[in-house]
């Protein structure tokens, strides 16, 4: 049987998590990327052993956690630097099965690049979809240069803004401004050590976690008004906001440089797709399921989209001679059981980070204390109370099924 071909759209986590798990199942794959390189637009992600698991599928679990740095105990506190919850890095590998560690960016993206075969990427190619395929009829992509790729498989992971989800679902409204804009950035760590963190304020959000290279990777969020990113200096809108804060919050703002905190609006689907497929053209990652930053999940379940997708896509048929080569006929059928697998799971994600922002968007003095008062006393009388918010999200397996290498998902 001829190897069937798949075309991703979007170069980023999911869509090279994607591309490295098709590729392992037997598939011949194109990612198509618009930028003109891979260095992403990012800083720190946090893997929860979800996500771990699902990297372990590929082969690249165990290099992924040499390359980071493994969370230690930290917590919740106040900008005043109480204490409202703690949190322990061993309790929490004990319930979910290792620990949540730290990576930046740049370092995932190259290592996934880098189990794809030279040629397999391609950048600077703004790739749209022409053709979602079915009904005996192959996906079909083209570019403005008047590239053209015909596929059994084509994946849309091209971000919020997904030209390939415009083109699958033209009535749906797509993602909603929540209200909230994040910062990222990424200095080298404070002398005094500290504890890892988030803290919250009143419609506002800071984190603080090491990465294994030295540095700090930082993050903040706040209820601001839509697209307000004309700002010369985002440092001083960070001090502003947060310079008042506990240490080492005030010293990692003052550590960066001007023109090196990202800031980005946050969208969500509030308004779930009806599928994350048509035809032979699937949806993973922001492009199916936008979501807020509140539970750290956004790449991680672009992570797991991508290792479950391969998994339906085959090989999962017993082809006589040639068990290992994907049936690219059963496609369409495959990419429905993704949607069955993946849609509720995300929806519930979606919803529940949208939960934690409306806790965190308090703007009132006497809610944000009311508030902070009852995450401190349930803290203290349901000890892992933080935990019990990541049941059901941390601790996914993945499906079981052994790759065309050989190589099985871990128990």
């Amino acid at each position: 049987m001829d190897q069937p071909r798949a075309v991703v759209i979007g170069g980023g986590i999911g869509g090279l998590t994607a591309a490295v798990a098709l590729h392992r199942r037997g598939w011949a794959v194109t990612v198509l990327e618009r930028a003109s390189d891979l260095t992403p637009v990012g800083a720190g992600l946090g893997l929860t052993p979800n996500a771990q698991r699902a990297l372990d599928v590929i082969g690249l679990g165990d290099t992924v956690r040499s390359l980071s740095a493994w969370q230690g105990d930290g917590g919740l506190r106040a900008p005043g630097g109480r204490w409202l919850a703690r949190t322990s890095a061993e309790a929490a590998a004990d319930r979910f099965g290792g620990p949540v560690v730290l990576v930046h960016r740049a370092t995932l993206i190259s290592l996934l690049a880098s189990a794809l075969p030279e040629g397999v990427v391609r950048t600077g190619t703004a790739a749209t979809l022409a053709d979602p395929g079915g009904n005996g009829r192959m996906a079909r992509v083209t570019a403005p240069d008047g590239g053209e790729w015909e596929a059994d498989l084509v994946v849309g992971a091209d971000g919020i803004n997904s030209c390939v989800r415009r083109a699958l679902f033209p009535g749906h409204p797509g993602p909603r401004y929540t209200g909230f804009t994040t910062w990222r950035l990424v200095v080298p760590a404070p002398e005094r050590p500290f504890a890892p963190h988030e803290t919250w304020g009143r419609g506002r959000l800071w984190g603080t976690q090491p990465l294994k290279d030295g540095r700090v990777y930082a993050y903040a969020m706040a209820l601001a008004s839509a697209d307000a990113h004309a700002l010369d200096d985002e440092r001083a809108e960070l001090l502003r906001l947060f310079g008042d804060w506990h240490d080492p919050v005030p010293r990692i703002i003052r550590a960066v440089e001007p023109g090196q905190v990202l800031r980005h609006d946050v969208h969500e689907m509030s308004v779930p797709l009806p599928a994350y497929h048509r035809g032979r053209t699937a949806l993973l990652g922001d492009a199916a399921h936008a979501m807020q930053p509140t539970v750290g999940q956004g790449g991680n379940q672009a992570i797991e989209d991508a290792v479950v997708l391969a998994h339906h896509a085959g090989p999962g048929h017993d082809i006589p001679g040639d068990p290992d080569t994907p049936d690219a006929s059963g496609i369409p059928a495959a990419l429905a059981a993704y949607s069955a697998a993946r849609l509720p799971r995300t929806t519930a994600i979606v919803r529940q980070a949208a939960r934690t922002g409306r806790m965190i968007a308090a703007t009132s003095p006497a809610t944000a204390v009311l508030r902070d008062t009852a995450i401190a006393t349930v803290s203290r009388l349901v000890p892992g109370l933080l935990l019990r918010g990541f049941a059901g999200i941390a601790d996914w397996r993945p499906p079981p099924r052994t790759y065309a290498a050989g190589t099985a998902h871990p128990s």
